[in-house]
């Protein structure tokens, strides 16, 4: 039975004119997740991640918390990349200008007009250039690699909420709006387990754990974002 544990990647800079860049608390929350599964004894086999900025930032820091020099270890996998979640936003705020939030409305407005427009690509209301058909088949290409383990192996993902929510669909079943959902909750380091074997394909063991946030002294590092 093969094991991966798939993490999102750390605070991004939201807000910021560059989103795909771990804020300092991205990169902090990196580490200390790398630093837990030191203290853990947790090794990887395999190391893969997207090919955005945020994850390869998140997989350099758990490397540096975890004492190991990512380098010639790392396999970019772009399939693992986040959805375009700016052009959904874009294409449904011209389709309805009026749900759109202002600039100095607050995150959670945000994310509740994302929550809408997701919908509404899921049910091909707005057409960006990815289709939801074509999200839905890139993330099967990723189950189906991360499903490929060898017994006994461990292997380490670094992507976004957008692709794990739709991977833990995929796993478990269910609506599109599922994805949505899921998606909205999913932590920033937040890890969810998936174990693979001959036959049976992947099944999910558990989601969105933050462990190495679980201290009175870090709650405040606990985003979303």
């Amino acid at each position: 039975m093969g094991e991966s544990i798939v993490v999102r990647h750390g605070q991004a800079s939201f807000g910021a004119d560059d989103y795909d860049n771990l804020s300092d608390v991205g990169w902090q929350q990196s580490r200390w997740l790398g630093d837990y599964w030191r203290q853990t004894g947790q090794q990887f086999d395999r190391i893969l991640c997207g090919n955005l900025r945020r994850h390869r930032q998140t997989t350099e820091g758990i490397g540096e918390g975890l004492g190991i020099d990512i380098g010639n270890r790392l396999t970019v996998i772009p399939q693992l990349d986040e959805f375009d979640f700016l052009e959904v936003a874009r294409l449904y705020s011209e389709r309805n200008p009026t749900a759109a939030p202002g600039a100095t409305a607050p995150r959670a407005d945000f994310y509740r007009f994302l929550m809408q427009g997701m919908l509404a690509w899921s049910l091909g209301e707005i057409a960006p250039a990815e289709s939801w058909r074509e999200f839905e088949d890139r993330i099967r290409e990723v189950l189906d690699f991360i499903g490929d383990s060898p017994k006994g192996s461990k292997t380490l993902v670094v992507s976004s909420g957008g692709v794990i929510a739709m991977m833990v669909r995929q796993v478990l079943g269910g609506p599109p709006e599922s994805v949505i959902k899921l998606n909205m909750q999913i932590q920033n380091t937040g890890t969810s387990r998936f174990f693979s074997s001959a036959g049976r394909g992947l099944s999910l063991n558990s989601f969105n754990h933050v462990p190495h946030l679980e201290r009175d002294e870090r709650h405040t590092s606990v985003t979303y974002s």
